[in-house]
């Protein structure tokens, strides 16, 4: 747990195991409050616990009555201070204590145990905080989440509440591309406001609607983290209103752009009070992000943070080849580094889907993710990646982009980028957390220019390998240490690791050092288990039980 809250603050953001997209927090402790005007009048309002009012415009009235419920008085407040939390000022670093955050947050933050901001932190808390709009450009692992997180959470703190609201009015709200994004901001939002008293929700699609609109009917929702899609289908059918929307982000905003959402983030950004502080944060800034910037924010403060990389962090070759030697040229480079995990990143579909079809003939396990797959087929692509069953995931830009992949060893750019910062952000996926990573990218004659882009942006010569000097190591081919079984049963059949756990390492006989990542979704889990011993695990769970269940599994 520790480790995955770690990543908000700098060490990445998002996370491919994806927990029930639904979320809620009432952490023990009261948001500070201050006075304002009273909100518009609903129909057959039920008041609240709470007596301070917030002037918020309406923006669109909702398509129908909504129950309105009276909120739970909040837990006594902590005996945490912040004389507790001692962080001695560093030179050319900025402290958390340097700006004037509530006491709730800073406990939380004091729990994460990160006293220090990283950069993009440090400049745009700078002037959100003061409630002015802003841009930051900013890679996956620079901390930009936790940067708007606190900013939100800071301007619900210093405005009261509406005294009466329906449950699906929520005063701040994330649009992120993909599920996992969502899902991940949502959990870094939870350990945030902690104790603060707000609760946090999270909509996506491919997910049962009607438990995420119980969800929303349980208790009033204060952040709302969605999909562009999902929102829409809320807010269509009278459940979400947005018109007491008082912080709106845009997150991973060039790669919603690349889904074709922009007219759906406009219709979004149309339904939000005017008034509103809008944040934007984007790896790339291309015109379609420029116009978003001049049609809905307010004089935006611009903050970019350089993601280069060196030879001491991430080692890059480029490799020039003819364009008939591609898929060739991925498996010698795959053949002469053995990498255990390695992202392939590809322009298409097709392209995706050539290359996996590639390497699976030549023995190597290989799997595609790209936009097209169904919720389904990606959390299984996701999922065995994650606990290394799976070699070489092949990947679209666009599919990849926000999510965190821990102890990747390397990186090949089957095509080169077309965009230099985009050839960063690629890179920048392996040479983590302090660990050397590799970055190959193959370069046809035509890619020549791209090559120079990358190269003037990197202010470095490119190290350039011919293809004839990569060797293949010999031995078998490259298999994953682990593989993975599918359980015909999930999260909505009350299952849980430990039971999953307890029948491997009990009447399955399988030593618990030698079982892997366990992912529990709605209607079946995965887990990982040794790849010698898969067919034994299979065959035994198969002819016992599971939490006193005779459950189907299968090697997949």
């Amino acid at each position: 747990m520790l480790k995955a809250l770690k990543k908000i603050f700098g060490k990445g953001e998002a996370a491919p195991q994806a927990a029930a997209p639904a979320a809620s927090v009432t952490p023990p402790a009261p948001a500070p409050a201050s006075e304002a005007q009273p909100a518009a009048p609903r129909a057959n309002p039920t008041p609240k616990a709470e007596s301070p009012v917030a002037a918020t415009p309406v923006a669109d009235k909702p398509a129908k009555d909504k129950p309105r419920r009276e909120r739970k008085p909040k837990p006594q407040a902590s005996l945490w201070k912040l004389e507790d939390f001692v962080v001695e000022p560093q030179e050319g670093k900025t402290r958390f204590h340097d700006f004037k955050l509530s006491s709730e947050v800073m406990h939380a933050i004091h729990d994460l145990g990160f006293p220090y901001c990283t950069p993009i932190q440090a400049q745009v808390l700078g002037y959100t905080l003061r409630g002015q709009d802003a841009i930051g450009r900013a890679q996956t692992g620079t901390g930009k989440t936790a940067a708007f997180l606190i900013s939100i959470i800071s301007q619900l703190q210093q405005t009261p509440a509406p005294k009466e609201r329906y449950m699906g009015e929520p005063r701040a709200l994330i649009i992120a591309p993909t599920r996992e994004l969502v899902v991940q901001i949502a959990k870094d939002a939870a350990a945030l406001t902690k104790y603060t008293g707000l609760n946090v929700m999270s909509f996506v699609g491919g997910m049962d609607f009607d438990k995420q609109l119980k969800a929303l009917e349980a208790r009033h929702c204060d952040i709302l983290v969605a999909t562009p899609g999902r929102l829409l289908d809320f807010n269509q059918r009278g459940e979400v209103h947005l018109d007491m929307v008082e912080v709106m982000v845009l997150d991973e905003a060039d790669r919603m752009l690349d889904m074709g959402f922009f007219d759906a983030i406009a219709s979004i950004i149309g339904k939000t009070p005017s008034r509103r502080q809008t944040l934007l944060f984007s790896a790339t800034y291309p015109a379609g992000i420029k116009q978003l910037a001049a049609d809905f924010m307010r004089n935006p403060q611009q903050v970019k943070v350089e993601s280069l990389h060196t030879d001491n962090q991430i080692e890059q070759r480029f490799i020039e080849i003819d364009p008939e030697q591609r898929l060739e040229a991925v498996t010698r480079v795959l053949g002469h580094y053995r990498p255990q995990s390695c992202v392939a990143f590809c322009f298409t579909k097709q392209q995706c889907e050539d290359v996996v079809a590639h390497l699976t003939a030549k023995g190597i396990v290989a799997q595609a993710l790209h936009g097209d797959l169904e919720q389904r087929d990606r959390d299984q692509v996701l999922t065995m990646f994650a606990n290394r069953s799976s070699s070489v995931l092949v990947a679209t830009d666009v599919a990849a982009r926000g999510l965190d992949i821990d102890g990747l060893d390397m990186v090949i750019n089957v095509e080169l980028a077309r965009d230099a910062e985009i050839h960063v952000h690629r890179v920048g996926r392996t040479g983590r957390a302090g660990e050397k990573g590799l970055a190959v990218s193959l370069v046809a004659p035509a890619e020549g220019h791209r090559a120079q882009a990358i190269e003037q942006l990197q202010k470095s010569p490119l190290r350039w390998d011919q293809l004839d000097s990569l060797k293949s190591k010999g031995g078998e081919p490259l298999l994953p240490v682990m593989s993975t079984l599918c359980i015909a049963a999930g999260r909505k059949d009350k299952l849980r690791p430990g039971d999953i756990l307890g029948a491997l390492t009990g009447d399955a006989g399988i030593p618990g050092k030698q079982v892997g990542k366990i992912a529990i979704f709605d209607f079946q889990a995965f887990v990982a288990v040794e790849r010698a011993l898969a067919k034994q695990a299979m065959q035994r769970l198969n002819s016992g039980k599971i939490k006193g269940r005779s459950l189907k599994v299968r090697i997949v």
